[in-house]
């Protein structure tokens, strides 16, 4: 066969299959809404109250400054703040800088030199960490002789810095590359957990990717990193007072491991850009990693009357299971300054036979009762965190199965997709709730399925306007089964940008097309700070990621 026809019909079968994979996918699900400017321009996610005029205004490098206002109660020694200042100016200039095109002098708009950030309450909580209850609002003025932004905390004051590097754009004439608008906003959050679950247990994620991902949330104004830090597959936490754990249960004892010193400096990290680090460590199911470092912990299975040689979840009947738990969470309240962790509690696998239980446990009333002794370890597991000062998250499995929680309990509803039926139960037993049900970005399907998580609204059950004020929020899941450092980025965002304008904006933004045109230029945005996000459709952008 010559090369041309070979050429011919390779393109022919092509086509062909190009031909059956347009009819296997939904039409509608691929075709991109009408690619039109928003009037909000490149806003992500949308502010609650936006004016924005014609009036419009140059920046440069060479004079532009972000300064502490004179009212403000955080000066030049809140680190939090100057450090987000550099962060900033860099986002806005630094590309412009390289291209050496901030340095026109020619005629058009009048030149904004300052942004003042005014810190307006007495205690700034600069030095402080991020917690559910702290206030994220901010109000800011673009205008002459200069920009004023405006917040009682510090957290609100970096919600507003990333909100006025989203103003940023061209101007006419088209050579002056940094061009704010007049605008005045008033902005805070619907909902005051809007989370982000990575699983560091599946594959190992280096410290640099997860910081990377940490930046990225600030740019999506995500305030809590539920960090999946450890399962079945792997232990890499490097606890002080349990080190043969992860020598035992990581991937590899000195590469595949979290030290203290990462663990500070991710949650140092996070505090900076107001973001809350929770970590999980899920029991007593998820814990075959554990039992490789800690002798007895998990629960022997039987074959007939003589041990299989493999092991079950934690292992509820030894005292000692309790003592080890008491030290290790111990440690864990020292080491993470959350007022929560996350206990998991899902999934707990039944399937292990086990040894007759002695005639004491039979006389309590277990008698093999799977279930009435996981609510038995999970009721003492919550007694020894207790005592620890810290609160606690739970998946919802541990709800369903009647175990007595504190009132300050936070069930985590991640069954079914749209969960209304378990959100109902769960705020009608007065319990505070996140929803993650249909966020689970792990699964993944061809075209814009940030569309479907766009439009999914948390309060969409039956209940009274008291249960509804008890969903605090939620968060988007990417498991690591299938995902490491390769590609966990791009998988993210921009589709986990969808569940963040869910979890900030009014209940009524929900304009598909509105928000698909600015969530295309906030996607090219992340690409030029240097995130590798994924496209939402065919396009482009003004600079494309180039890569490592």
């Amino acid at each position: 066969m010559s090369t041309t026809l070979k050429f011919t019909v390779l393109l022919l079968a092509l086509g062909f299959c190009r031909g059956l994979l347009d009819n296997y996918i939904d039409e509608e699900e691929t075709e991109a809404p009408d690619a039109q400017a928003s009037k909000f321009g490149s806003l992500w996610p949308l502010p609650q109250k936006v004016q924005i005029s014609e009036v419009s205004f140059k920046l440069t490098s060479s004079s532009f400054k972000i300064v502490d206002a004179k009212e403000s109660s955080a000066g030049p020694s809140c680190s939090l703040l100057q450090d987000a200042y550099r962060r900033y100016y860099e986002y806005m200039f630094g590309s412009t800088k390289k291209l050496g095109l901030s340095k026109s002098r020619r005629t058009g708009p009048s030149e904004l030199t300052e942004l003042q950030v005014w810190i307006t309450s007495p205690d700034s909580e600069c030095d402080d960490y991020p917690s559910v209850t702290s206030d994220e609002s901010y109000e800011l003025s673009v205008d002459l002789p200069f920009a004023v932004l405006k917040a009682p905390k510090v957290w609100g004051a970096l919600h507003g810095l990333e909100t006025f590097s989203q103003l940023l754009g061209h101007c006419v004439p088209r050579n002056i590359p940094n061009c704010v608008n007049a605008t005045t906003i008033s902005d805070f959050p619907r909902f005051a957990h809007r989370g982000i679950l990575l699983d560091s247990s599946r594959h190992f994620l280096p410290i640099k990717v997860i910081l990377a991902n940490l930046e990225t949330m600030a740019m999506n104004k995500f305030n809590v990193f539920h960090w999946h830090i450890v399962d079945d597959q792997s232990f890499p936490y490097l606890s002080r007072t349990f080190p043969q754990l992860s020598q035992q249960g990581a991937y590899h004892p000195y590469t595949h491991v979290y030290t203290p010193a990462d663990v500070k400096m991710v949650i140092e990290f996070a505090r900076l850009r107001g973001i809350r680090v929770i970590p999980e460590f899920d029991t007593p199911g998820h814990t075959q990693s554990w039992g490789k470092g800690q002798k007895d912990l998990l629960t022997p299975c039987y074959s007939g009357s003589k041990p299989s040689g493999t092991f079950g979840p934690i292992n509820p009947i030894l005292n000692t299971t309790y003592d080890f738990m008491n030290q290790f969470f111990k440690e864990i309240s020292t080491v993470f300054p959350d007022a929560y962790v996350h206990l998991g509690g899902d999934e707990v696998d039944f399937t292990c036979p086990i040894q007759t239980f002695s005639s004491s446990w039979n006389s309590t009333g277990f008698k093999q009762d799977y279930s009435k002794l996981e609510s038995f370890y999970i009721q003492r597991l919550l007694d020894i965190v207790t005592t620890t000062n810290k609160g606690y998250m739970i998946w919802q499995e541990v709800f369903d199965n009647g175990v007595k929680l504190k009132p300050d309990t936070v069930v985590h509803v991640w069954i079914g997709g749209g969960s209304n039926e378990e959100m109902e139960k769960v705020t009608a037993a007065g319990y505070t709730t996140i929803l993650s049900a249909p966020w689970y970005l792990d699964l993944i399907s061809y075209a814009q399925d940030w569309q479907k998580y766009y439009k999914v609204e948390p309060l969409n059950f039956n209940g009274t306007e008291e249960q509804k004020k008890l969903v605090i929020g939620g968060e988007a899941c990417l498991w690591g089964e299938y995902v490491d450092a390769t590609n966990l980025t791009p998988r993210l965002w921009p589709r986990a940008s969808a569940v963040a304008e869910r979890l900030w904006s009014a209940k009524d933004v929900t304009d598909i097309n509105d928000a698909f045109n600015r969530l295309s230029m906030h996607r090219c945005r992340m690409v030029e700070r240097g995130i590798p996000a994924e496209p939402l459709f065919s396009s482009y952008c003004p600079r494309e990621y180039k890569g490592i």
